[in-house]
């Protein structure tokens, strides 16, 4: 597992960046860098069961199935992976999953004299170092788009 890190500095108060990011709205939007389709089912809240869904090319849902590990308001979100939805079930064992099992993404809000530096940090295996690199940057842009408005 590696760790990739991300940073963009929005010209928007973090309690603004915070609040576009995990709306359910603005999140479909700054994360069709990773699918056009994207979309989340549950609670931000500490604690909490959440999907990370999209419709694949077959017109299934898929995604993955994570824990809200932390979740300090304006300042941290820590997101723990721990499973795949695959045709809109839940898999948590086996091979589909042991590779990036346990993995974390964490996104870190810092104020900047009224404007938001965001950092994130996410676990992922070879395979997809490739992705995230290009995908990432992409929804960051978007995410500072919106929140610039």
């Amino acid at each position: 597992m590696k760790k990739m890190n991300y940073q963009i500095t929005i010209d928007s108060p973090v309690d603004h960046v915070f609040k576009t990011m995990l709306g359910k709205e603005t999140y479909k939007k700054w994360t069709t860098a990773f699918n056009p389709t994207s979309d989340f089912e549950g609670s931000w809240e500490k604690g909490s069961k959440i999907y990370f869904t999209g419709i694949n090319k077959d017109g299934e849902k898929e995604g993955m199935v994570a824990e809200i590990a932390e979740n300090i308001p304006n300042k941290y979100i820590s997101i723990r992976h721990y499973g795949i939805l695959d045709k809109g079930k839940e898999i948590t064992e086996g091979p589909a999953v042991e590779a990036w099992a346990g993995s974390f993404e964490n996104y870190t809000f810092s104020d900047l004299d009224g404007k938001t530096l965001l950092k994130v940090d996410v676990d992922t295996n070879e395979e997809y170092l490739d992705y995230f690199d290009e995908a990432w940057p992409k929804a960051l842009q978007i995410l500072k788009e919106i929140s610039e408005k």
